[in-house]
């Protein structure tokens, strides 16, 4: 490609999707050859399945995939975390081994970072990681950890010096969660899905060479793996969504959503559903109720500057800049829209949003996003966290004291015995 303009990024590609695309491919199939061409992620290295474009160029690429129904690598979900944060950080033995088959759907991943004594403040964790002749032996326990129930490797953050700094203590590792060593317990959420799970490690292993970038350099890799997630907060409503058409691919689509992305598919309720407000509020019969008009228009409008907030992210990585606080800016908006949203779900149905099940507002869907929408709040790092982040990052505000960045971790007080 010669010229990256808009205009000849949509002719290369649409040209490449009329001679490629066809329904009747398997859906891994398909993926490794949209990997092949560089068109899965257009925006990555071109050493490692990209076309090195602009991240501006990425819509007008998604806008030709979407004019012909064509499917995308697998990206949704921690797959894209993973892929994101060894693109960044991994050798290139490990983006050889991973990166494709994490964009095929081939693997799937979890993020092992919360713990029960560890969750707004990561870098308190304790599960260790000791050095025992060629591996890393793992004792510990992770929570509220996504997909853990079904997934292949795992993003683990753990503990390698207890007698530093506890940001410098960390050390960042791929694990193997189908090894001896590795117990998975779902976790029942109120909503009455199952998603999060807690993880348990009693001597697991991980090889050298999957330890990401170096050791005690931990923090700055999961740091890049937060920043992805919470940029990527205001577009988890789409998550676990499959395209409606006929043919061999779809079907496999719609087959991996029902397992791989099952844990997800409550995302848009947590999300707050502002696209339900007005069609609900007809329905009630109360869209001419002046409180209730007013209280929409503020929701939309706090959702129209959370979009613009969104916009600045994505302006920012046009512009060549790095994960940056602005994802802290976008997900504490995200957060406070889903609130919103449910307090004006609450105005519109009364008491008929308590309900769940087919007795409930539109058929239980209202009381799913009432009890779901907290968890926007907690997930990725809580609002306080983000709060602290903004203050200090972009606002310049003095640091929040801390006594335990400077002691030793071994000496700083905690829930656990380390």
């Amino acid at each position: 490609m010669t010229e990256m303009t808009e205009a000849s990024v949509r002719a290369e590609v649409r040209a490449w999707l009329e001679a490629n695309w066809r329904t009747d491919y398997g859906l891994v199939e398909w993926r490794n050859i949209l990997i092949d061409s560089g068109w899965g992620v257009p925006t990555w290295p071109t050493d490692w399945y990209g076309k090195a474009l602009p991240v501006g160029l990425q819509a007008v690429v998604d806008e030709e995939f979407l004019r012909v129904g064509a499917v995308g690598v697998a990206k949704a979900g921690i797959r894209r975390l993973a892929a994101a944060t060894l693109l960044a950080h991994g050798t290139p033995a490990q983006k050889e081994q991973f990166l494709r088959r994490s964009l095929s759907g081939e693997d799937t991943w979890c993020q092992l970072f919360s713990e029960p004594g560890s969750g707004s403040d990561l870098a308190g964790a304790t599960t260790k990681a000791e050095r025992q002749g060629n591996r890393w032996v793992i004792n510990g326990q992770k929570v509220w950890t996504t997909s853990a129930h079904h997934a292949d490797w795992g993003l683990l953050l753990a503990r390698t010096d207890v007698d530093v700094p506890k940001h410098q203590g960390l050390s960042y590792f791929i694990i193997d969660m189908h090894q001896p060593g590795v117990q998975v317990h779902p976790l029942r959420q109120m909503n009455g899905h199952a998603s999060f799970n807690q993880v348990f490690f009693t001597d697991a292993e991980v090889l050298p060479e999957h330890l990401v970038l170096d050791v005690g350099r931990g923090w700055a890799v999961a740091t890049t793996t937060l920043m992805h997630e919470r940029r990527e907060a205001d577009g988890v409503r789409n998550w676990g969504k499959s395209s409606s058409g006929t043919g061999r691919i779809y079907d496999e689509e719609r087959a991996e959503n029902a397992t791989v992305m099952e844990p997800y598919k409550w995302y848009p309720q947590r999300a707050g559903r502002v696209d339900l407000v007005i069609e609900r509020a007809k329905a009630a019969g109360v869209n001419n109720d002046p409180v209730v008009r007013q209280e929409i228009a503020k929701l939309l409008t706090l959702q129209k500057s959370a979009e613009w907030t969104a916009r600045r992210a994505r302006a920012a990585q046009l512009q060549g800049k790095p994960q940056g606080p602005e994802g802290s800016l976008g997900k504490l908006a995200s957060s406070h829209v889903a609130r919103a949203s449910a307090r004006v779900h609450t105005l519109i149905s009364g008491a008929d949003a308590m309900l769940t099940g087919e007795d409930g507002a539109m058929g239980g869907v209202i009381a799913e996003i009432l009890v779901s929408v907290p968890a926007g709040s907690i997930a990725g790092g809580t609002d306080e966290i983000q709060r602290n982040i903004i203050s200090e990052r972009v606002l310049g505000m003095p640091k929040e004291p801390r006594t335990d960045n400077d002691r030793p971790f071994r000496d700083v007080p905690k829930n656990l015995v380390v």
